[in-house]
């Protein structure tokens, strides 16, 4: 059974850092693209960032280029997002995700995934 287990979300305030944790369980690490997205209510779930678990190439979304940083630890099955810089509009529930096109949807801001967690709030207040 597929698992991926979010970790890390919490309150910041504006200018501040987080940094949230993927584990997964039940499921090919290796070969296949891991990432995450949020969604604040009342909006589309939006891609955020994702990388590939084989090599280290890594996709995101224009919003959070700069200041979102997407990692990976092999050993651990386990991927992780450096959130720097945190403004207001980061507020929302983010998932942690899994999918072969994972990685070419949140180019264009979007999440095209085949599994994904239960996840984590983030919440930036002003």
């Amino acid at each position: 059974q597929v698992q991926l287990v979010e970790s890390g979300g919490g309150s910041v305030q504006a200018g501040g850092s987080l940094r949230l944790s993927c584990a997964t369980s039940g499921y090919t690490f290796n070969n296949n693209c891991v990432g995450w997205f949020r969604q604040a209510p009342g909006k589309e779930r939006e891609g955020v960032a994702a990388i590939f678990t084989v090599g280290s190439n890594t996709y995101y979304a224009d919003s959070v280029k700069g200041r979102f940083t997407i990692s990976k630890d092999n050993a651990k099955n386990t991927v992780y997002l450096q959130m720097d810089s945190l403004k207001p509009e980061d507020t929302a529930m983010y998932f942690c995700a899994a999918g072969a096109r994972l990685c070419g949807s949140v180019v264009h801001g979007r999440a095209d995934f085949d599994d994904r967690g239960q996840g984590t709030q983030v919440t930036v207040s002003s």
